[in-house]
């Protein structure tokens, strides 16, 4: 429900203002966490997890466009770039902190806690964000529904989000079979697993910090396709090294490394490109960038869960899929070179 929040709140938020639909999205999860934290049924529960779902799609779809507000396109591929980077460091942070709140005080424990971080981020949101969105568009003119079209006769615009999604369902195949490969196949303890993950995250984590250090230094067409290039060769790399009979937990996981160091200097790049597409649609834009990375993601990984056998060829298979599909998208822009017809407008 998450990808369907980004989508609506982009929408809205082209249309309304940052600052009301931000504050409308923030209410809904914390009304979720609360929800689910005091739910008598599973019924219950499932009814706030929804909510909170919906709402949490504010969070980094509103971000991407009030930071584009704020700093303009020269430095919306910095601002993204640590963006990206505090959203991976949570998700490294999270399951840990989790899990210990659910041994020490039970799985309500953790709505409990976030229910009260909702409240502190809503409040500082409340009294310090302002509004940002100076060219909403107004009623009848490109907005809404037809907005969202607009930006969708941009191949250009389709190339970049495909490209996130590309490159998140590659991290997220590699994410999902290297934690049964480990397991499974190689007999590792979850010790192990957990202490050779954690390269991962840190791959993703220098991408960024890549991309933020070289900011519109670059052009997005440039950047996305050294991401597309290197992700490319990882999973090339990866997959003679198996199919020469090396199967370690290096063969799975310097590869991957290498994906989501490609994956944090692209993905920057490529949000930011597509938020430029239609300027005053900057909030839909992002929207739909958020969606196109979470559902493609999520689809490509549920494709190899299906897939799955045990062995490494599946992944195999699948981040070939997602690494040339994510190389293909970023070769796009470059063909097209900013014609007159792809040029963004104000």
């Amino acid at each position: 429900m998450r990808p369907v929040g980004a989508v609506l709140f982009g929408l809205l938020a082209d249309r309304y203002g940052r600052r009301p639909v931000l504050l409308v999205g923030l209410l809904l999860f914390l009304t979720g966490s609360a929800v689910s934290a005091l739910a008598p049924s599973l019924a219950g529960l499932l009814v706030g997890r929804i909510l909170q779902s919906i709402g949490a799609g504010c969070g980094i779809t509103l971000a991407r466009a009030i930071a584009r507000d704020v700093y303009g396109d020269e430095g919306l591929v910095k601002s993204i770039a640590y963006l990206t980077m505090f959203y991976a460091l949570g998700a490294l942070v999270a399951p840990g902190f989790a899990g210990f709140l659910i041994d020490q005080a039970g799985w309500r424990s953790v709505f409990y806690f976030v229910t009260a971080i909702g409240f502190l981020i809503a409040l500082v949101a409340y009294l310090v964000v302002p509004e940002t969105g100076k060219h909403a568009a107004p009623i009848g003119d490109v907005s809404g529904l037809s907005g969202f079209f607009a930006l969708l006769r941009y191949p250009r615009f389709c190339a970049l989000v495909v490209h996130t999604g590309c490159a998140t369902g590659t991290f997220m195949i590699v994410a999902s079979a290297s934690s049964s490969l480990m397991r499974e196949a190689l007999h590792r303890s979850a010790t192990e697993f957990g202490l050779y993950f954690a390269m991962i995250p840190l791959g993703f984590v220098a991408g960024t910090v890549i991309a933020s250090r070289i900011g519109n230094r670059a052009s997005v067409e440039r950047m996305i396709l050294i991401g597309g290039c290197i992700s490319l060769t990882a999973v090339s790399a990866q997959s003679g090294l198996l199919l020469s009979g090396y199967f370690s937990p290096l063969v799975l996981f310097l590869p991957a490394m290498f994906n989501t160091v490609a994956q944090g200097i692209s993905l920057p790049f490529a949000q930011s490109g597509a938020m430029a597409t239609i300027p005053r649609l900057a909030g839909t834009a992002a929207g739909i960038g958020v969606f196109a990375q979470n559902f493609l993601g999520a689809g490509f990984a549920q494709i190899y869960g299906l897939l799955g056998d045990g062995s490494p060829r599946p992944m195999m298979v699948m981040t070939a899929v997602t690494a040339g599909m994510g190389m293909l998208s970023a070769i796009v822009p470059s063909l097209l070179s900013r014609p007159h017809g792809e040029r963004p407008t104000s």
